[in-house]
């Protein structure tokens, strides 16, 4: 699972937060509820999951449930496995 969360830290900070300080990106860092990810970003990241680690998430798990921490996506990720 640290392999998912790094490959998703590294596409976050790649794709939403260019020039940030990667340490600032912690496992309790909220993505969605603090607004780091709006809705646009969101669905990029679904579609970044999706055809990365060849899962498909479903509608219902679209939200900060699922998709708020890093530990939380990559828990996600690894149960589609």
């Amino acid at each position: 699972m640290e392999e998912i969360r790094n490959n998703v830290k590294s596409y976050i900070l790649n794709e939403f937060l260019p020039g940030e300080n990667p340490e600032l990106l912690t496992d309790t860092t909220q993505l969605v509820t603090d607004g780091i990810l709006d809705s646009l970003a969101t669905l990029k990241l679904v579609s970044y999951l999706e055809e990365t680690f060849k899962v498909e998430i479903k509608p219902y798990e679209i939200g900060p449930e699922y998709l708020d921490t890093l530990p939380k996506i990559a828990e996600l990720v690894q149960s589609k496995k």
